[in-house]
């Protein structure tokens, strides 16, 4: 822009209306120097400091600061370029605002100005394109316009001007600039002063400079200002609100801190720090407890005294001396040490397991003989829902001592036996630690179900932390790491519940007496039916006796042909099957009352799910016996020749390793011996045998299948049945000698489940079979074996 530019005056009233808000006198160039904003437009009503970035603006700023009417276009843009060489004069909007520049000047990496509003102006020509940008402008007109409308709109903004003002301090030093340079009666720059209070988005004011009509203009600013005022009124209503809670809050809190120094100071009460202390030394009152612990709890105690109460190591402190004082240091129950009620207590909670509770009896009756029983770890193992957890409460119940259980099944982390260091987040002591708070007393009885179902992960080993826990030359000075202090374990009595042996290490396996639970007889089952889970569903439906009954031949007929496993889990499942079924009944016909019999079993519970099972007879075939984690099972086996045309051997049903092997063995076994057991010595030279285990989907494996194996395969050399309704179990070797196999009472219920009476066991075995109960003995007829030729002359009488 030329130095001599020729600028033009405002000299009259009518001029003035035209440029909007320049005052009489002020003198308006033609050719401006521009410059683009962001975030909003700059409106000819308003007076605000601007700041450039100095590399890119600088040298415009210097050139306008050179003329003598020191103005400068300001032009909105949405997207502000990166540079100025970066420009696109395209991307103007149509109107944009000319400013004087006041108080230019240069802090940090910023150049700060203030600029005043003067009026719209309007780009005309371009006259340089490239930095500094210049152009040729010219002041669009706005026309007078003195109608009732106008002056209407005019009153509704100050209105809304009025509303705005108490609801925000700021706008009330906006409102003076405003006064102090134009007449209210002005409806022009009052119409821009209104937008400008609004924090509208920048297009809407845009379109707000860009109507020069002065009607139109206030019909788009008078909604941008209501609704300006409606968001004020609702930031005001939410800042009283906050400020009221906040307010009651803090007046509560001098309140009750002016409340605690009168207390304090009349003697009536004590501070936090001195309560939790009192509180802490009030536990241990009663307690014996070791030297050790002791020390550490008075200086854990005085640490608190010191440390102030919103810190976190008064939280730790604090929370440290809650665990260490609930302890039941040196707090022993009395035992019950009667047999006689010990046996009532046993027969009230169980039916049958004469033997399972003759050996609890007989651990009792130690205990009892000695005046304690301290030091004793229990390992129950048995098939699901024979009556393990429930043994546990009902030991506990016997001794009169308190009962706590927790379930180690799927635990990975060695710090839930033995606790979290106290420097962790969270910490918390182990279980045992958890369970001596609760019971109160130092000689419970705590169970650990599922001990055979613990794992291991990067956490550690729980069933290695476990060897401390239960060893009787260990668990008297038991360190838990929460605590950090010696905890005498020995005079608790640990029972713990496991389905089998093998998944249990040796080392913690060998600290424990095991006592095996079987699973029961089908005349077991109905005894326990009849006295405790039909009584207990009844119980559970709030059903009276006299309304539903079940015969003995329907309860029968469930055990049999519903619920044939080891355990009455699913037997008491059956029944509360048959008890909702009832009360569905008896809802319908209130006066009602029913009785359930055989015939009515489909009816409440559907087909049977066991069938009465047909032994497998014939050329081949063989009953054996076999044990699994839900109980014992028979187990056939057969034996076919294929075909002649060559030697061969193959084996089929899911078997395991040994089981393989034990196959391969009597195999072996018998093609070396047929001539002695009167079989055709070539017969094996040229058949190609097959050798099945039924129910192929089921894993197998172990070496007490041997003998039945042998027998399948003599029987098909032999061409001769064996003797039929007998049923066999044992080890073979290559030299034809029966080895012992575990297992013996559930193979001999699996048994008697079949209706299979003839048994041959090895003579290994005699003495577990001998421990059996009557019961389960009363009509067996045992064969026991030193050699398989033993076995034999049982199944083949002429050998």
């Amino acid at each position: 822009m030329s130095e001599q530019d020729t600028p033009h005056e405002i000299v009259d009233d009518e001029s003035a209306a035209n440029t909007g808000v320049v005052l009489q006198g002020q003198v308006l160039p033609n050719q401006l120097y521009i410059m683009p904003v962001h975030n909003r437009p700059f409106f000819p009503a308003q007076v605000l400091p601007i700041m450039v970035n100095p590399e890119h603006w600088a040298e415009t700023l210097k050139r306008v600061a050179k003329t003598e009417h020191h103005c400068v276009a300001l032009f909105y843009m949405d997207n502000p370029p990166d540079s100025a060489e970066d420009f696109d004069p395209d991307s103007l909007p149509t109107h944009g605002t000319v400013v004087r520049v006041h108080h230019a000047s240069k802090q940090d990496d910023t150049l700060q100005f203030v600029a005043q509003g003067l009026a719209r102006v309007r780009i005309r020509n371009w006259l340089s394109r490239t930095p500094p940008y210049l152009v040729e402008v010219d002041y669009p007109r706005t026309p007078a316009d003195p109608s009732d409308e106008v002056k209407a709109y005019g009153m509704a903004l100050i209105n809304a001007i009025k509303e705005l003002l108490p609801l925000n301090p700021l706008y009330s030093e906006e409102l003076k600039n405003y006064l102090n340079r134009f007449s209210p009666n002005d409806p022009s720059p009052l119409t821009d002063f209104a937008a400008a209070l609004t924090t509208a988005p920048g297009s809407d004011l845009q379109a707000v400079l860009d109507t020069v009509p002065v009607l139109k203009r206030m019909e788009k600013v008078l909604p941008l200002l209501r609704r300006e005022v409606e968001v004020a009124k609702l930031q005001n209503e939410i800042s009283a609100e906050v400020n009221s809670t906040i307010g009651k809050r803090q007046r509560e809190f001098f309140l009750r801190e002016q409340l605690k120094v009168i207390q304090k100071e009349l003697g009536i009460t004590k501070d936090d720090k001195s309560a939790d202390s009192e509180e802490f030394r009030k536990r241990l009152h009663g307690k014996t407890l070791p030297a050790a612990a002791q020390k550490r709890i008075d200086e854990e105690l005085n640490k608190l005294s010191v440390l102030e109460s919103g810190s976190p190591e008064y939280a730790v402190t604090r929370n440290y001396l809650d665990w260490a004082t609930s302890v039941p240091w040196g707090v022993l129950g009395k035992d019950q040490l009667d047999l006689a009620r010990a046996r009532k207590v046993l027969d009230k909670h169980h039916a049958g397991m004469d033997d399972i509770k003759e050996r609890i009896i007989e651990f009792l009756a130690v205990g009892a003989f000695k005046g304690e029983i301290a030091g004793s770890i229990v390992l129950l193992v048995g098939p699901p829902g024979v009556g393990k957890t429930s043994i546990g409460k009902s030991i506990a119940e016997s001794l009169g001592r308190p009962f706590y259980r927790f379930s180690v099944g799927g635990m990975r982390d060695e710090a839930e036996i033995k606790g979290h260091r106290r420097t962790y987040i969270g910490a918390l002591p182990g279980k045992l630690v958890q369970a001596l708070k609760e019971v109160e007393v130092m000689n419970p009885v705590i169970m650990l179900d599922e001990i055979d179902k613990m794992g291991t992960s990067y956490q550690g080993d729980p069933a290695s932390a476990l060897l401390e826990t239960l060893d009787p030359e260990q668990n008297v000075e038991f360190l838990d790491h929460y605590l950090d202090l010696r905890l005498d374990l020995s005079k608790v009595l640990f029972v713990c519940t496991a389905n089998t042996l093998d998944s249990i290490p040796g080392p913690l396996l060998d600290r424990m007496e095991v006592i095996r639970l079987s699973g029961y007889i089908a005349e077991e089952k109905l005894a326990i039916a009849k006295k405790h889970l039909w009584p207990r569903q009844l119980d559970k439906a709030g059903v009276p006796k006299a309304r539903l009954s079940i015969s003995d031949a329907a309860l029968r007929m469930v055990i049999e042909g519903y619920a044939r496993e080891a355990g009455v889990r699913q037997l008491e499942k059956q029944l509360g099957k048959i008890v909702r079924k009832a009360v569905v009944r008896l809802l319908e016909d209130p006066a009602d009352t029913i009785k359930v019999g055989p015939k009515d079993l489909e009816d409440y519970l559907g087909m049977a799910v066991f069938r009465k099972e047909t032994l497998l007879e014939g050329v081949g075939i063989i009953t054996g016996l076999a044990w699994t984690s839900m109980g014992g099972a028979t187990l056939p086996i057969e034996a076919t020749r294929i075909h002649t045309l060559n030697r061969g051997f193959k084996l089929t049903g899911k078997l395991g390793e040994v089981m393989k092997e034990s196959a391969e063995i009597a195999y072996s076994y018998i093609s070396s011996h047929l001539k002695k057991y009167k079989g055709d010595p070539t017969f094996f030279d040229q058949a190609f045998v097959h050798l099945h285990v039924p129910e192929g989907a089921t894993p197998k494996d172990g070496p007490s299948a041997g003998v039945t194996m042998a027998s399948a395969l003599l029987s098909l050399a032999r061409n001769q049945a064996p003797k039929a309704d007998v049923a066999m179990t044992g080890e073979l070797t290559l030299t034809g000698q029966v080895l012992a196999i575990g297992g013996v009472r559930e193979k001999v219920i699996a048994a008697r489940r079949q209706k299979i009476f003839e048994l041959i066991l090895p003579e290994a075995n005699r003495g577990d079979f001998e421990e059996l109960p009557d019961y389960l003995k009363e009509g067996l007829t045992v064969h026991f074996a030193r050699r398989y030729a033993d076995v034999a002359k049982v199944l083949f009488p002429a050998t």
